[in-house]
């Protein structure tokens, strides 16, 4: 037993391997989780409709940008295929055409500016966390462009496999974040009392601090010269065309399942008030269990993209399956947590709190992290699979089913529920069966092994030996 685990432990692609490249990435988006999580609870403070509006003003204008972030992100891949297969003067072409992408994709992002007032008075929230929702969506469509920039930047290091350096910017920005979050909502050493305004700027001006720290760190001379980061500047249309793609479908698998999560907290805020923060609530603890695996898949993706660049199959399926006994073993620790220490995980959100609002709220968010315990085991197969198709190319595979899962098994249902009548835990049933539901999906698909033949580089034009013997005279 003991060999058994060193082996899936040492061996190429095995646990550690998965680790050392997720580690730095998990502290990464941990830090992030932290920064959601500590602006949520200032927002708590300052007012629980304002935490409430950003909650789902912030959902909404993400479910919006998830389109294009989930498109350029499709540039991790690429970065990791071609240093897989050691193009290395690839690499910078690849990254300006993400950044090209990203400058329209900004543009768009701010023309949904106006509509802000429309969006939210058709959900018919109450009046202040409307409000609320109007101003937060407004300045996260500003931050759109540094967001999407932060992706694509960060993707010239995960590719690589360079995660530590990922790490410490992101580090840097959460610091800068939570201490402006602090100063901005509250009002203090100076700066005005802005609520939910200064808790959207505060992201806004940490996303331009990351992108300032990762150009200045992508242009040193050494990147320059090894990947083409000066010369391959350019419109090149055959790869911003293979970009698209394969990333245009990961765009719209990425926007379609977290729209179908915005629109079922919509549907939640039409049972009650108390049904719709409790839900909030819920949601940012699960972050606590989520967005760490992404790191994991994040990592995922870039081995199965680097050891295909390298054409060795075998290897990208070893790293996946060791990426999900990593991932598991994490959930299975969150959802126990969930399960005996709910009041924990409660505390930070009932500091400041209106104790008699809270005393309504606490025990529905108690049932609902039940529901979080139960399907986070499958969330982490759902994160792990879905990431080793995507590092092959099998993007088209994982929206469609993304989209007809996401829609007919939680969004309609949840719909028609509230519409009957059905409570808060009836629509959280069909959002635990949908994440169960698309686990097994993606680990079938994975285990079909259609994935292993796929590439997103351009395949290399076959080389004839230079000494190549001459056929005998007359054949």
């Amino acid at each position: 037993m003991k060999k058994f685990f060193l082996k899936k432990w040492n061996e190429t692609g095995g646990c550690r391997e998965v680790l050392i490249l997720a580690l730095p990435l998990i502290i990464s988006i941990g830090a992030g989780t932290v920064q959601m999580f500590f602006d949520r609870i200032f927002l708590n403070w300052y007012s629980d409709d304002a935490m409430a509006g950003a909650m789902q003003a912030g959902i909404a204008s993400f479910s919006i940008a998830s389109f294009f972030l989930g498109t350029v992100s499709y540039v991790n891949t690429f970065v990791a295929q071609y240093f897989g297969a050691q193009k290395n003067h690839r690499v910078g072409p690849v990254i300006w055409q993400g950044v090209f992408l990203v400058a329209v994709s900004g543009l768009l992002m701010l023309l949904l500016i106006p509509f802000a007032s429309r969006i939210f008075k058709f959900f018919g929230h109450e009046q202040a966390i409307q409000q609320a929702e109007i101003t937060y969506f407004q300045i996260m469509c500003i931050a759109a462009t540094p967001m999407l920039l932060d992706s694509v930047l960060a993707a010239f290091f995960t590719g690589r496999g360079d995660t530590k350096t990922v790490m410490f910017v992101n580090l840097a920005a959460t610091g800068v974040d939570l201490v402006l979050d602090y100063l901005m909502i509250f009002g203090k050493l100076g700066f005005p009392r802005m609520g939910v305004a200064g808790a959207a700027w505060s992201n806004c001006i940490a996303a331009v601090f990351i992108v300032v720290v990762y150009f200045v760190l992508i242009l040193n001379k050494h990147n320059r010269k090894t990947y083409h980061m000066i010369k391959g500047f350019g419109f090149d249309r055959d790869l911003i065309k293979r970009i698209l793609k394969f990333g245009l479908p990961n765009g719209v698998q990425f926007m379609l399942d977290v729209s179908a999560f915005t629109i079922f907290i919509m549907f939640v805020g039409r049972i009650s008030e108390t049904a719709q923060k409790a839900t909030a609530i819920a949601f940012s603890i699960n972050t606590l269990a989520f967005m760490p695996m992404i790191g994991i898949g994040i990592a995922v993706t870039t081995l199965v993209g680097q050891a295909l660049g390298r054409n060795e199959p075998d290897v990208a399926q070893r790293s996946t399956w060791s990426g999900f006994y990593v991932a598991f073993a994490y959930m299975v620790t969150m959802a126990i947590s969930f399960w005996l220490l709910p009041g924990l995980f409660l505390l930070p959100f009932s500091v400041n709190a209106d104790p008699a609002r809270f005393a309504l709220i606490r025990p529905v968010a108690v049932n609902l992290l039940l529901f979080v315990a139960f399907y986070c085991l499958f969330d982490a197969g759902n994160i792990i699979f879905a990431a080793a198709l995507k590092g092959a190319g099998d993007t088209r595979f994982v929206m469609i089913f993304t989209i007809l899962l996401s829609w007919l098994v939680m969004v309609l249902p949840s719909y028609l529920a509230v519409r009957l009548g059905g409570g808060v835990y009836a629509v959280w049933t069909f959002t635990t069966a949908y994440v169960c539901i698309i686990a097994i999906v993606f680990l079938l698909r994975f285990l079909s092994g259609k994935w292993k033949s796929m590439r997103v580089i351009e395949h290399a034009a076959p080389s004839i030996p230079p000494n190549i013997p001459a056929p005998p005279e007359g054949l």
